[in-house]
């Protein structure tokens, strides 16, 4: 059997090769490399494609967070809620500002932030709840939504991996006041290098954005604020327009290939299958399974030739670059189960029923 790996550009970059290389001898000739028109004309269908009214290009999914809570003034003293279950990059964001991320646990069925555990962690030092959108489905976002304005909070949207979700129609990153999304390659919407996105409907937050981004300029060398070197590359601007105009196709077929795991392993009743929240949509950036044999089920699947990987081994609560906040193994229980327990498997536009009977018939092979 031919090697299955985790992840494969290979259909997607022979779809839109010719249409890159245009792109790119576009750029090259154009003489203008930074801040350009493809930068521009990505902002503008972007901002199309997550019905928000403003989208502020930059340099990574990271920077995009750390520019979206210096906007709204958050910082030393603050405290910002996020999941515990996170990429440690959301935290990072908020430790960037000189803020505190405040942990709070998931829904063990989605993953995704538990509202209903919110409320309990809101102190009077807390300035925003950041929903991380996680694995490609949408959080409950009524419900966050509710509970930061009953509280006077503002919420920041990690729309990193949920590209095209929605809660009830709604798209995700376009609930938040100011919220933040990643281009890096592997995401749904990948660029072919480091790239990411703010977006927004206040016109006020989206203009900070915008000075932030560049040297906290909005006039070359008249410089209002301290701000950074943010900027969305030209290039890289350009080739995610290409590839915005697939995206919807690509989400569809991720939809596709997880339906037919599901249908495979239906009846596999040591793993416990992705679930998706009512009113919510999914898209898949991830398929992720869980087993309390993990590990095991990860060293067969290579033995056989497929790829795999752990989306987080190590929750952010007992990472080394958070020991200062004192926490330790136990205080999250959900997030380390889920640590312990998750594989994300093989899935990418491209893939076919048969690849996916291949797999998911090695999983059974699998003696639990």
């Amino acid at each position: 059997m031919k090697n299955l790996p985790f992840l494969s550009f290979e259909e997607t970059n022979k779809t839109i090769k010719a249409e890159i290389l245009e792109s790119f001898e576009s750029f090259f000739d154009s003489g203008w490399y930074v801040l350009g028109e493809k930068v521009k004309n990505f902002e503008q269908e972007y901002a199309r494609f997550n019905q928000v009214d403003h989208v502020i290009g930059v340099s990574n999914g990271l920077d995009a967070l750390h520019i979206a809570l210096k906007t709204l003034g958050i910082g030393k003293g603050d405290e910002v809620i996020i999941p515990s279950n996170t990429y440690i990059a959301t935290a990072l964001a908020v430790s960037y500002v000189g803020a505190t991320p405040v942990f709070v646990e998931p829904d063990i069925d989605t993953y995704n932030l538990d509202s209903t555990k919110i409320e309990n962690s809101i102190t009077s030092k807390t300035k925003a709840i950041m929903p991380v959108h996680l694995y490609g489905q949408a959080c409950e976002m009524e419900s966050i939504m509710k509970i930061a304005d009953r509280n006077g909070l503002f919420v920041i949207e990690d729309n990193a991996q949920s590209q095209g979700a929605s809660y009830n129609g709604k798209l995700t990153g376009s609930w938040g006041d100011i919220n933040g999304t990643s281009f890096y390659p592997g995401k749904n919407l990948g660029a072919l290098g480091d790239a990411g996105a703010i977006t927004t409907n206040n016109k006020e937050l989206a203009q900070k954005a915008a000075v932030l981004r560049n040297y906290g300029s909005e006039k070359k060398y008249y410089n209002e604020v301290i701000g950074f070197n943010m900027r969305l590359d030209e290039c890289q601007a350009g080739f995610l327009s290409i590839k915005l105009r697939y995206l919807n196709e690509w989400t569809k077929q991720r939809q596709e290939i997880a339906g037919w795991y599901n249908e495979a392993m239906k009846d596999f009743s040591d793993l416990i299958l992705p679930k998706v929240a009512q009113n919510a949509t999914h898209s898949y950036h991830l398929y992720v399974i869980r087993t309390n044999r993990r590990d095991e089920l990860q060293k067969h699947l290579a033995e056989n030739g497929v790829g795999s990987l752990i989306h987080y081994p190590i929750p952010p609560h007992l990472q080394k670059a958070y020991q200062n906040l004192g926490l330790k193994k136990g205080d999250f229980p959900i997030a380390e189960e889920m640590a312990d327990s998750c594989l994300s498997l093989p899935i990418w536009p491209g893939m076919t029923f048969e690849m996916i009977e291949i797999i998911t018939d090695i999983i059974k092979s699998f003696k639990v």
